[in-house]
This record gives C-alpha cells, structure tokens and sequence, in this order.
C-alpha cells in the first residue's frame, strides 16, 4: 500500500555561479588567461579593454541594463532569477598590480617530438617479422607504458588478442614475439616486464670483455635483490672481490636507464610552460628606516572588461518591438548575455581582490622571510591563519594558494611551501616545521655514508640541537623529504 509523508529538511547548495568563482579562484594566471579567453569567444557581449583604449569602471551586478527612456520586455519569466542566486560575498576591488608587465611576456612555448610508441612501430615495421607475428608486436608495443615497461600479464595479451583482435594464439608465442623482436627493438631495456630484466637487457648490448660490465651484469642477474637492498657486503663475499671491484660494477649499473622511455615525447605534441608568477612581492624602504614589503598582483589577472556598447544597443533596438515573438527571443537572448557578462566581470573583481588580500596576509605573517630570502626565518603558519585575517573560508584560501607563485627579490616562491606546522623546541619557542626538516636534511646531508645514521640517531642529533621529535616523526619527515631509510643510503 501506497503511503505519502510530508518531511521538512534543511539542505545547502551551491549555486552554479558560485562554482564558477571558486573555479577562477583556484586557477594560476596561465589557466585564468585560457579561461578569459574561452568565456570572450563564447560570450559576445563580454569584451577587453584595450591597453590604449579608454578604461571605464568595471559595472556591477546590481546595475541595470536599459538606457534611458528604454522600455522593458514583458516576459513570461524575470532573466535576473536565474543569472543571480545571490548577492556577491566579496568587495569589488580596484586593479592593483606590478607595472612589470614585460617580465611576464615569455608565453607558451610548442615543441614537437616522436612518441615512443611511434618510434617503436616505425622500427618493428622495417623488422623482418610479418603476418600475425607482426599485428601480436604491434599489439604488445600499444600496450607499453611511457617508461617503456610492458605491465600487464601475459595471459590478460592473449585474451584481449583473441576477443579485440580476433588473433588466437598461446602464451609461449607471445613470449616469443616480446623477447625476440619487441625487446631486440631501440632504445635497450624497451619492452622489459620488471626493472631488472629492463637492466638486463641493456646490459647485455654492452659488448664488452671489460671485467666491471661482466660483474655488473652477473650482480643484476643472480644477486638483484642483494644489490637493491644495499648488502654489498653479501656481494663482495659471493664473488670474492675486492670493494673497488664493486664500486667499479656498481659505476657501471648507475649509467642504465630504469625508465628507457623518459626521452620520449608521451604525445605528439607537448607543450613546455616557464612558470609565470601570480604575485610580485616588492620590497621598499619606508619612513622611519622600516622596510615595506608591498604584495601586487600580476596584471594579466586584473584584466579590463566591459560589456559591449554594441549588444546593449541591440537590446535598446529590440526593446521598442514587443509584439513581434522572434523579437521578444532575440531580446531575451541578448539580456542573458549581457547579465551573464556583467556577472563575469564582477566574478572577475571578486576573484582579483580574494587574490590580493590573501597575498597581503601571507606578507604580513611572512614579512621577514620575504625581506631575508632565509627559509629560517619562516614562522609557523597553517590555513586558518591566514582565513583569520582576510575573513575567508579556509577552502578558499586553499584554492587561492594552489599552484599559485610569486616572484620575490630572492626568487620565485611556490606560495603552498610557506605553510607549515609548528613545534615547540626546548627553549619553549613555537618553530616551523619547515625549519626542523631543513636541519634534518643538513644533517643527513653530512653524515658518513659508509655508515648512514639511523632515526634514533637522528633523533638524538636534533634534540642536542633543541628540537625534542619522537623517532616515528622524524621518520615521517625524512619520508616527506624522500629521504631513504639509512639501509638504502649506504655507499661504499
């Protein structure tokens, strides 16, 4: 039997134009100029000011679209209901932003080179393999990753041979076909099912009498798992060698490529981008000998728009019509674009000035390390810290630090690294977490190779430096670090 409630809940949702902003936010400033220019292609009524242009202030969304003396179409429906949700959160801001705007001009920058894939089948091609051999090579050369490993099990090429290929044929072939043409193919090591056999196979086109490769290609192939775990005394008892016999072997296998299909392309076409920085931090000299550290946003996000004097005196034209229907939808049209590039250029300001007071916060808590360019000089700072200041939501000022640099007088700084946790040392000062891990990398850095140290010892080194750190933090920093564990640091 059929029953019907009444429930009352209470939900939350975010409009699509709310989106949209956070979507600006997060973007760096290459991103954000795709985007601007992909919502100018779409919207005709949006236009950009340009730089010799006469600028005007940016309108807002409260404005209203008619001209004077301009009627209003009757509609079965008021277009600003769905443009705008809701009244905009942030303030509109004024541009600011660096004046150095030719330091910023460098663009993309096209390259085009050969796929690995494209370099293989161009090789198996010219081999002297044909028929059903030659479609089961090209199959397994589709199947290689970009570091030219061949990951998937035989057994799954066989099955996929016979249901997408129509091929039928057994595993022993295919294994056939790998090692005697795929992995025969340039660069070595192409086609290996695991790093050591990758190792082997470019080993083995080193034809050589000298006595290091032939150690070398003995230690990959019986005392692989010895090697990678660093038991080199186990090594040197095995073969009977001298410890500079090894460090030769050892010299030798350095020079092999664990990833043979890193020089290629994984595309056709790639596209190399030089970092362009959000934000440029200046440093001046300010009254009463203080120096001022002034925060400015990169100019190509603080475009100038407008909205098209054209498209408003079309509206104005179809306006006076308000019997014809295609009239009456041809307005309609137009006011949707024109609210929607009104509700742009306001996101745009929105966007520009979340941008600027978040990069002011962060110079206000970082004003020393930005004069000093010394990493020690950071202080502890985590995301709240900075909503605190500005206001914002901590999702938000997430989204404005993502990917975003700024160019400083001591270079450009990635503006997630300034972030960190904070400890309390012995002297019962609150440090950054980034200067714990600067000291631990110093110091892993001068420790004796031969003989690594341990977490422990670590342990004890930082705290005759007065950072008190449990064994299992300094592990998680030397992981944040990728730093191995002192096994796997050890050299002869």
């Amino acid at each position: 039997m059929l029953k019907q409630n009444l429930q009352m809940r209470l939900g939350q949702k975010l409009a699509p134009q709310q989106i949209q902003l956070m979507k600006l936010i997060q973007l760096h400033t290459l991103e954000f100029e795709e985007e601007l220019e992909r919502e100018l292609e779409e919207n005709p009524a949006l236009e950009k000011v340009q730089e010799d242009a006469s600028t005007e202030e940016f309108p807002s969304a409260e404005e209203t679209y008619e001209e004077e003396g301009t009627d209003s179409i009757d509609t079965d429906f008021d277009v600003n209901d769905y443009i705008f949700d809701d009244e905009p959160a942030y303030k509109t801001a004024s541009s600011n932003y660096s004046a150095d705007d030719e330091e910023f001009d460098s663009g993309s920058l096209l390259t085009e080179g050969q796929s690995l894939y494209d370099y293989l089948l161009e090789q198996i091609r010219l081999a002297n393999i044909e028929g059903e051999d030659l479609k089961i090579a090209e199959y397994i050369i589709g199947n290689l990753d970009n570091d030219g490993y061949l990951r998937r099990e035989i057994k799954q090429l066989v099955d996929d041979l016979a249901f997408a290929q129509g091929i039928y044929t057994t595993q022993e072939n295919v294994v056939d076909v790998l090692e005697n043409y795929v992995q025969k193919l340039d660069p070595p090591g192409v086609g290996a099912r695991n790093l050591q056999e990758c190792l082997l196979l470019q080993i083995e086109k080193k034809v050589s009498a000298d006595k290091a490769v032939s150690l070398a290609a003995s230690i990959l192939k019986n005392q692989f798992d010895a090697l990678t775990n660093k038991h080199y005394n186990k090594i040197i008892q095995k073969y009977d060698i001298e410890e500079e016999d090894l460090k030769d072997a050892l010299e030798v296998i350095s020079r092999l490529s664990p990833r043979v299909g890193g020089n290629f392309d994984t595309q056709t076409i790639t596209i190399n981008q030089e970092i362009i920085p959000d934000f440029v931090i200046q440093i001046k000299e300010g009254k009463n000998g203080q120096t001022d550290v002034i925060p400015l946003l990169n100019s190509k996000n603080a475009p100038t728009l407008r909205v098209s004097d054209e498209y408003k005196e079309i509206l104005t034209t179809y306006s006076h019509d308000k019997k014809s229907p295609d009239h009456k939808q041809a307005a309609l049209f137009i006011k949707q674009k024109l609210d929607a590039a009104k509700w742009y250029i306001d996101a745009i300001n929105q966007r520009q000035n979340t941008l600027l007071q978040t990069i002011s916060a962060i110079v206000k808590l970082q004003k020393n390390y930005f004069i000093t360019g010394d990493e020690k000089s950071l202080k502890p700072m985590i995301l709240k810290d900075v909503a605190d200041i500005t206001g914002f939501d901590i999702s938000t000022i997430s989204r404005v630090v993502k990917s975003k640099y700024a160019d400083t007088p001591n270079g450009i700084v990635y503006l997630k690294s300034l972030f960190s946790d904070s400890l309390i040392n012995d002297d019962g000062e609150e440090v950054s977490t980034k200067e714990i891990k600067n000291h631990l990398q110093e110091v892993i850095s001068k420790e004796n190779k031969r003989k690594p140290l341990t977490d422990d010892a670590l342990v004890g080194l930082l705290k005759e430096k007065g950072y008190n750190i449990a064994r299992r933090t300094i592990a998680k920093y030397r992981e944040q670090l990728n730093i191995p564990v002192a096994r796997l640091r050890k050299e002869l």
